[in-house]
């Protein structure tokens, strides 16, 4: 493991994008999405296009549908410090 070099980040990936992201990796769609968690496809979408926030209730719910921690939704871009990775 002493040759394991972390990559750069190439690109910066929104709360929303990262609820779409999963969503579409796990092929559901946005209605399907909706039907398994109860949250209006509209909400779902408005969601992922980051118009309107994403909440602790419904980041739950939503990773609970995607078999995901929140974290994952949430925080989408965060990283370990350095010394954290050591």
């Amino acid at each position: 493991m002493n040759e394991y070099r972390p990559e750069k980040k190439r690109i910066t990936v929104s709360v929303g994008e990262s609820v779409r992201i999963i969503r579409e990796f796990q092929n559901l769609s946005q209605n399907q999405l909706s039907r398994l968690t109860g949250i209006p496809q509209a909400t779902i979408s408005a969601i992922e296009n980051d118009r309107i926030h994403l909440g602790v209730e419904r980041a739950k719910t939503l990773a609970h549908a995607l078999k995901v921690h929140p974290g994952v939704l949430v925080f989408p871009g965060w990283e370990l410090p350095k010394e954290a990775a050591a």
